[in-house]
């Protein structure tokens, strides 16, 4: 089967952009192919954090991915920092990069812009990143156009890798889903919904009380006409929101705007499917988080099995690198 491996950070709420863009495709990709998913705990360490925060929200995290559909018993997840071979492996591929390819990197340069701190992290966890997808063999990356630049280190790091010192890694490629993968701020929509202190009206949180995400949507900005149409260019407000109606439906956004007539009826469409897809999801949440012990218990069933496929992929890069063999 195809290997896919995906990551994500613990740094902030999870919101319908995540869900819609990555997390409903990733409960998708369980059905075929072989799904390896990661809570990069390690990658949020390149700024400062609060270490009670961290723990917290890297379980909560965690909960919120099984409350979403991932399955431990057809999928691998675990937590980055419970698998050593990542943080070596980071350093094997961070001696394998280029200065230049990394000061190249554009999260890099907009994430150091103006900061009082830039830890040296910031700009080697490209690396990290290659280093998380490349140990397990991976054929495919699910990522949103931000992560592109990424995959395509990881993929220059494997091939020059194997040049230098023979077969070792799979190249990696990255996928991009159709529908979905954009889903934009409620009150800004020509920006991308983010982090609700951004922009707490215009970003819906995947566990925020079903009556607020209902009220965001319906005051969401639209436009002066009265047409609805799907047109990102000239009407960002109600396509973002034919966009989301059509990621929780699986219908497509073009064809649904000639089902209304009036903005109200597909804002409160909107509404009405978006709850219907938090719903079940917040109820499953509330379950895991009153079992934090089971939660625990499976991560590191995960972490065994990530062991599995990672200790040997990187015993391969160690051998063929010329690392004597440990005892």
């Amino acid at each position: 089967m195809t290997r896919v491996f995906s990551g994500i950070k613990p740094t902030g709420p999870v919101q319908l952009g995540n869900l819609l863009g990555a997390l409903r495709r990733w409960v998708a990709d369980q059905d075929d192919a072989d799904t390896v998913f990661c809570v990069v705990d390690l990658h949020a360490l390149t700024v400062p954090q609060d270490p009670a925060e961290l723990r917290t929200r890297t379980l909560e995290l965690a909960q919120l991915l099984l409350a979403v559909g991932i399955d431990p018993d057809r999928s691998t997840l675990f937590v980055q920092s419970h698998v050593v071979e990542h943080s070596e492996l980071s350093w094997i591929l961070e001696c394998t990069a280029a200065f230049g390819e990394l000061r190249r990197m554009t999260q890099f340069k907009d994430k150091s812009e103006g900061a009082d701190f830039v830890s040296a992290g910031l700009f080697t966890y490209p690396a990290l990143m290659a280093a998380d997808i490349l140990l397990y063999d991976t054929d495919e990356v699910p990522v949103g156009d931000d992560q592109r630049q990424h995959v395509e280190l990881a993929r220059d790091l494997a091939i020059r890798f194997n040049h230098r010192y023979g077969d070792t890694f799979v190249v990696p490629k990255a996928t991009f889903p159709a529908a979905g993968a954009r889903v934009m701020d409620l009150q800004h929509p020509t920006r991308k919904m983010s982090k609700s202190e951004e922009s707490p009206q215009g970003t819906i949180l995947v566990l925020e009380p079903l009556d607020q995400v209902a009220k965001k949507i319906k005051r969401a900005v639209t436009d002066a006409e009265t047409e609805v149409r799907y047109d990102p260019e000239a009407k960002p407000g109600v396509s973002n929101l034919l966009s989301i109606l059509g990621a929780c439906t699986g219908d497509d956004p073009a064809e649904l705007a000639g089902r209304f007539t009036r903005y109200g009826d597909l804002k409160a469409a909107t509404a009405d499917a978006v709850v219907e897809v938090l719903r079940p999801i917040q109820q499953r949440y509330a379950e895991l988080a009153a079992d934090p012990a089971g939660t625990a218990a499976v991560l590191a069933k995960g972490a065994d099995k990530a062991r599995a496929v990672a200790g040997p992929v990187l015993e391969r890069a160690r051998a063929n690198l010329g690392l004597l063999p440990r005892t």
